[in-house]
């Protein structure tokens, strides 16, 4: 049984819980299934970080996708109890996905969408944002966090957005 600390979460999985996401100015992540920008590398980079880990997203993402990405093993969220996809793993809830990873390849990649991003933020110890400079419609939009518990590591600045990784601060910081 996993532990209801965030902390001790991190600790029983023994590997990061990454949130990867591309974040409009405007805390848009998404219109309905669809990405409301096609920006050239993005994605490249996307497939970088996530080769050989594993991939926590909810059905409604996976199913935008389309298919479960190679090299990577992938889990999705969904309530539907009945819900299956061959060549993928589903959880119920977001500590079922964590317990199932914890026996899996690599870190714990989160995919999103927003419900998925806001379930795994307890758990996080880092957060990869791409900070995409446009302002598009949506109604999918990324959960707030407190800024106050993440200290920017890295930016990588490009044409259309700036990379960014944030780490969660120690408890005893």
């Amino acid at each position: 049984m996993l532990s209801e600390s965030p902390d001790e979460q991190l600790t029983y999985l023994d590997k990061r819980v990454v949130l990867v996401v591309a974040v409009a100015e405007n805390g848009v992540i998404g219109n309905g299934p669809e990405i409301p920008w096609r920006i050239p590398g993005e994605q490249a980079e996307f497939k970088a970080l996530t080769m050989g880990h594993t991939l926590v997203m909810g059905r409604t993402t996976f199913e935008s996708i389309g298919r479960p990405l190679p090299g990577r093993t992938t889990i999705v969220l969904t309530r539907d109890p009945a819900w299956s996809y061959e060549g993928v793993l589903v959880a119920n809830t977001i500590e079922e996905a964590l317990a199932m990873a914890a026996g899996l390849p690599g870190d714990v990649m989160v995919a999103g969408g927003a419900q998925v991003y806001a379930a795994a933020l307890p758990y996080a110890d880092r957060q990869v944002i791409t900070r995409v400079r446009l302002a598009p419609e949506g109604d999918v939009h990324y959960p707030a966090y407190p800024a106050e518990e993440w200290t920017e590591t890295t930016r990588e600045p490009h044409e259309l957005y700036d990379r960014v990784f944030l780490e969660r601060r120690s408890a005893q910081a």
